[in-house]
């Protein structure tokens, strides 16, 4: 089985949609631009967000047993794909790339 480097590209807040819906809570999300995390088949890496793994976690599977080209040709590297939490207030967009064994 294939490792899937997880990288977090960009998270994004809807401060207008949390103020009008969400009830106040503290520390949603510790997840920041540029981070990594590294998985190994469908063992959620540590410290990863466990209502974010539970969106990637197909993929990130599919990539690790040889998976590849998402929806037909959708990324331009076909062993990778480009994948958002289910957070509608701040979601975080994860780009999965399947490692390449040494």
């Amino acid at each position: 089985m294939k490792k899937v480097k997880i990288t977090v590209m960009r998270i994004t807040t809807y401060e207008d949609l949390m103020e009008k819906y969400e009830n106040p809570i503290e520390h949603a999300c510790h997840m920041k631009v540029g981070q990594t995390f590294i998985a190994n088949g469908w063992t959620k890496p540590e410290g990863f967000c466990d209502s974010a793994w539970d969106t990637v976690s197909p993929f990130v599977m599919t990539l690790a047993h040889g998976g590849e080209n998402f929806y037909d040709g959708w990324m331009k590297n076909p062993k990778s794909a480009m994948i958002s939490c289910n957070d509608g207030f701040r979601p975080v967009s994860f780009l999965l790339e399947t490692m390449e064994e040494d």
